[in-house]
């Protein structure tokens, strides 16, 4: 199709993006082909009046497990088996058939909430590249997807034997590396230090679990095939551990110090900030949260730690990025604006340089700027609007009225929600 946006307010994505007014924003195809001051010939086009409404470029999330809807438990219980849980999905063709079903419903989701790219950082098995690859041939309706598929783990570390493999040396990572690589991912992950989640103590999230020659071979091996290497970090020894050997991206973070601030810069690398997961542990009263006691101190200096890095980051100009990590208790498929809020809340950054965060920041950081992440001619027709101005109140993200994904136009796109989980967190807002 070939569509003429009219009557929108235009906030094209760049850092420097200002309200812009009358113009019109045509697509033909996947591209945007033009933007163009009002009035104008529309033969051909089929106009779609914006009425006064916001267009912006679709979000983009940096940090999302398709293989959890993010639901809560309803009740205090013993730690999720992720491991059996991964077993029985994976038991079967017809049980593999229905997990990649239900996982790409939650890719869908995330489109249908306004986020147009989503980067997967830990799955089951191949599915995350198979949904890619679906999506991409048009056999179904999703986001652009960036897959790491599974991630690499060591015996005891994160997520071992679920979304991540169990590689008990440098030998075996590089061999992980390679049998994953044959899925053609887009990067791949590492699970270098514990979580919330799996720490067994208060005051221990964040431990150092790979050891340092497998980081280091991981991201060679990964960096000789090509790939960017994203790395589940929270702890500070873990910041230095990951990139001194090399890691591209820290994903949640902690506290940095004069050598760490270092490291970042001459790597070149970034930091994912994902405030979402460790707001529930830290914040919730425990009968909300139904976690552990252990978990809300640790989920207060895992929160603390991913704050403190972003702030550190940007005051010494080192790009920081937004992914809400979504799949973890409480962060569901439709909730990304959460992020930008939290971002703009508590790292104190300004409505406009959040969105420019949520969008061409973040598609910079993995190198897709030239294809998506703002409003201009020549890039994919990846843009969502909203009835009311972002750069006010970016809580207006909540609801889009439509969605645009490669030229594809979504009116009043619908998703399924949660009403306790979203009452329990506006009270946290």
């Amino acid at each position: 199709m070939k569509y003429a946006l009219i009557n929108g307010i235009i906030l094209d994505g760049t850092k420097e993006m200002e309200p812009l007014e009358g113009h019109i924003v045509l697509t033909d195809g996947e591209k945007i082909t033009d933007i163009i001051a009002a009035p104008a010939d529309l033969n051909g086009y089929e106009v779609v009046d914006l009425k006064g409404a916001y267009l912006l470029p679709g979000l983009i999330n940096l940090h999302v497990h398709l293989a959890s809807s993010g639901k809560p438990p309803k009740e205090k219980k013993k730690p999720t088996n992720y491991k059996r849980l991964v077993q029985i999905l994976t038991s079967s063709r017809i049980v593999n058939a229905i997990a990649r079903r239900m996982f790409a419903n939650h890719a869908r989701t995330e489109l249908l909430s306004g986020v147009t790219t989503i980067r997967t950082v830990g799955g089951v098995m191949n599915f995350d590249s198979v949904i890619r690859d679906n999506i991409n041939a048009g056999k179904a309706l999703g986001p652009r997807i960036l897959a790491a598929n599974m991630g690499i783990s060591v015996p005891g570390g994160h997520f071992a034997g679920s979304i991540a493999t169990e590689s008990a040396s440098a030998e075996e990572a590089v061999c992980d590396i390679g049998r994953i690589a044959a899925d053609h991912p887009d990067l791949i992950k590492l699970m270098v230090t514990g979580g919330v989640m799996d720490a067994s103590e208060e005051g221990e999230p964040g431990v150092l679990r790979m050891p340092r020659e497998i980081i280091r071979a991981a991201c060679d091996e990964a960096h000789r095939l090509g790939y960017q290497v994203a790395a589940h970090v929270e702890s500070p020894e873990g910041v230095e551990a990951a990139l001194s050997n090399g890691v591209d991206t820290i994903e949640h973070g902690a506290r940095l110090n004069a050598e760490t601030i270092r490291l970042f810069k001459e790597r070149k690398a970034a930091h994912i900030c994902t405030i979402s997961p460790a707001l529930p542990y830290a914040m919730f009263d425990l009968r909300e949260s139904h976690a552990l006691p252990v978990a809300k101190k640790n989920g207060t200096i895992v929160m603390d730690g991913i704050i403190e890095c972003a702030k550190t980051a940007l005051a010494e100009g080192i790009p920081v990025g937004l992914g809400n990590d979504v799949g973890c208790p409480f962060v569901v498929h439709y909730n990304y604006w959460r992020e930008l809020c939290y971002f703009h809340k508590y790292v104190g950054v300004s409505n406009r340089d959040t969105l420019y965060t949520a969008t061409l920041g973040n598609a910079k950081i993995v190198g897709i700027d030239g294809e998506t992440g703002s409003i201009e001619k020549g890039k994919s027709a990846d843009m969502i609007v909203v009835n009311g101005d972002p750069t006010q109140d970016l809580s207006v993200l909540r609801n889009v009225s439509a969605v645009m994904i490669r030229g594809r136009l979504i009116k009043d796109p619908k998703v399924k929600k949660y009403p306790a989980v979203d009452a329990l967190l506006d009270k946290y807002m």
